[in-house]
């Protein structure tokens, strides 16, 4: 479940709540397709956007349509009460693990969060990815407290924010990683221009935003990687600068649900207000490059 690739889908969003129908439509093709793992309710997801009603529903979905691939779901919360009301409505649902970024209104120290995650690994019954993504929480982790959160109870894997793009130092940072993080904690990687780097590195999964919605380009770069076949990985990667070109630009939410909009995978708008998405000259731009790289179907 922590290996390979797991992909973040959208929870497309309508005026009177989730789209259901064209969420569960999301997982079940991501389980036709064949990824590793399916990670409802994570950034892409928009999971900070919705009541614990959604995001109990939204988890329920998630898991009665992925048919047996491993569903995790995203936890995070601005107070530990929430974020344990949602680990077990996760639990409930199902869901094989959760997923937990350190989210805040005021910044957090290293106390804070390794104290949350302290507290909700105790309330746990199913294993748990530490999720560090500074982009969106404003929190980094130092290495110092990446080794002491993974020796938690049922801590199974850290979603580092990237590695280096240089081949040797990417190689030296997962080596890093590896001399203070647990044996049976997996190193995943996200920010999917960085992916096959990362995985060509020695990480042993790929946490991605482009998978949840395009996954057959990501298990090219995935199996690829897994197989050895390290040029190719990149290549499959290189093919995608377009891609991770708008991603920079604009946002890799914003895109990704201009994208399945574009597809017809979900209604044109599908991000929670005030979150607007592209203005329609960039969903151009990127209904463009998707005709340019083949990605229209």
């Amino acid at each position: 479940m922590f290996t390979g690739l797991s992909a973040f889908p959208l929870t497309p969003i309508t005026e009177d709540g989730v789209d259901e129908k064209a969420f569960a439509a999301l997982v079940g093709r991501l389980a036709a397709a064949g990824v590793d793992s399916i990670g409802a309710l994570g950034s892409t997801g928009s999971y900070a956007y919705l009541t614990r009603e959604e995001r109990a529903r939204a988890a329920r979905l998630a898991v009665e349509h992925a048919e047996r691939t491993p569903v995790i779901v995203g936890i995070g919360a601005l107070r530990t009460r929430h974020v344990l009301e949602a680990a077990e409505d996760a639990q409930n649902a199902g869901a094989a693990g959760v997923l937990l970024a350190p989210m805040s209104y005021h910044r957090l120290t290293e106390d804070d969060v390794f104290g949350l995650f302290k507290d909700v690994t105790a309330n746990l019954s199913v294993p748990v990815v530490v999720y560090d993504n500074p982009g969106t929480t404003h929190f980094t982790f130092t290495d110092e407290l990446y080794a002491r959160v993974a020796e938690l109870p049922h801590v199974a894997s850290v979603k580092i924010p990237g590695v280096p793009a240089d081949p040797e130092a990417a190689h030296a940072r997962v080596r890093q990683l590896r001399q203070i993080l647990p044996g049976t904690v997996t190193v995943g990687v996200s920010g999917d221009a960085f992916a096959a780097t990362g995985l060509n590195a020695g990480c042993d999964a790929w946490f991605s935003v482009i998978a949840g919605t395009l996954p057959e380009p990501a298990l090219a770069i995935t199996r690829a990687a897994q197989a050895g076949e390290r040029d190719r990985a990149q290549a499959e990667s290189r093919r995608l600068q377009p891609l991770w070109d708008l991603f920079a630009q604009h946002g890799s939410l914003r895109v990704i649900a201009a994208t399945a909009a574009q597809l017809g995978l979900t209604a044109p708008h599908n991000l929670p207000l005030p979150l607007r998405g592209l203005a329609s000259e960039d969903r151009a731009h990127v209904a463009d490059v998707m005709r340019r790289l083949r990605l229209h179907t």
